[in-house]
């Protein structure tokens, strides 16, 4: 590598399409280092000398000790959205760490679209009873034109999905940690104002990472303070809506719908799929495997967002992302 060029250390093997786009995106700005390719010695001295380091997950990928030789690092940048499972208290406490939000909203705002369509027009009620003989047409569904869509949560999949519903001619109500956005919206608040949001929602679409600050958000009081027949549109994490208490209102309110993405065991994060009751006997629940992402391309656009980002702050400039102390679950 050129003397003084900055590196950055890859924690995964990304195949071979991922290497040449890594070294072609960082090319003049950062030399690559395959962690994998290493053996415990090299990968001690390359991570002792990295510049930046890119990852999917800290705790699986790095041996034994080796969090502690990253005191040089200007940024630790992961490839996910969601870092809420990744022991980030292991990383030195100085060093920048940033998510890669954003990465995928245009998929995941797809996703929660179409699940709030699937809802509103009673499809997968109406494939079954189909099945059954049932010839149901003059049953109505629901328009969404000139409704609400509350977003909580509103970084790059709640922006994303508010351009999607937008267009379906839906009012779109916001919450985020600021109040503000540059983005069209017809009202936007704080989590302090969670409950002005949720009465005014026909939709509600949870984008916001999970936090000591965000779970268990949505309970049996909110989900109390929504209307009988809403739409709760989950593509963010299980964790942030109390389980017992959503299975409970489903239950309690049969035209309020549940669509959910993202769930409260999952492999990924826990090693195994599991719910505590099943969402999934209920006619009124639309489920998918946390699949919202899960597109062609996703994995050279998550690396192309990611690596603009380390570029960002190798040029000093300060990251997107940026995960706070306050938001780091483990």
């Amino acid at each position: 590598m050129p003397d003084g060029m900055p590196t950055l250390a890859v924690t995964f093997e990304p195949g071979k399409t991922g290497r040449a786009l890594i070294t072609d995106l960082i090319a003049g700005v950062a030399s690559p280092v395959w962690l994998t390719e290493l053996d415990d010695q090299a990968r001690a001295a390359s991570l002792s000398a990295a510049t930046a380091l890119l990852a999917y997950d800290t705790g699986k990928e790095l041996h034994a000790g080796e969090a502690g030789l990253l005191g040089n690092l200007r940024l630790v940048q992961f490839m996910t959205a969601g870092v809420d499972h990744i022991p980030l208290s292991q990383l030195p406490p100085h060093v920048a760490v940033a998510n890669n939000g954003g990465a995928y909203a245009d998929a995941m705002a797809e996703h929660a679209l179409a699940m709030t369509l699937a809802a509103a027009k009673r499809l997968l009620i109406e494939h079954n009873a189909l099945i059954g003989g049932a010839f149901n047409q003059f049953t109505r569904n629901r328009t969404l034109q000139g409704k609400t869509c509350g977003i909580l949560g509103f970084g790059g999949i709640g922006i994303a999905t508010a351009r999607l519903m937008h267009g379906l001619g839906m009012r779109v109500h916001a919450i985020n940690r600021s109040g503000r956005t540059e983005e069209p919206v017809d009202w936007i608040g704080t989590q302090i104002d969670l409950a002005t949001m949720l009465r005014a929602s026909d939709v509600l679409v949870i984008a916001a990472p999970l936090t000591r600050r965000t779970i268990g958000m949505i309970g049996a009081a909110e989900l109390g303070l929504m209307k009988p027949d809403a739409i709760l549109v989950n593509v963010a994490r299980g964790e942030l809506v109390d389980e017992a208490a959503l299975f409970a209102h489903l239950r309690a309110h049969p035209e309020f719908f549940a669509c959910i993405d993202a769930w409260w065991v999952e492999p990924v994060r826990h090693g195994t799929f599991r719910m505590d009751h099943p969402f999934l006997t209920l006619p009124n629940v639309i489920g998918s495997p946390h699949n919202s992402a899960s597109v062609p391309g996703n994995f050279e656009g998550g690396l192309r967002h990611a690596l603009a980002n380390v570029a960002r702050v190798l040029a000093g400039e300060p990251p997107h992302g940026l995960v706070g102390a306050d938001e780091r679950m483990l």
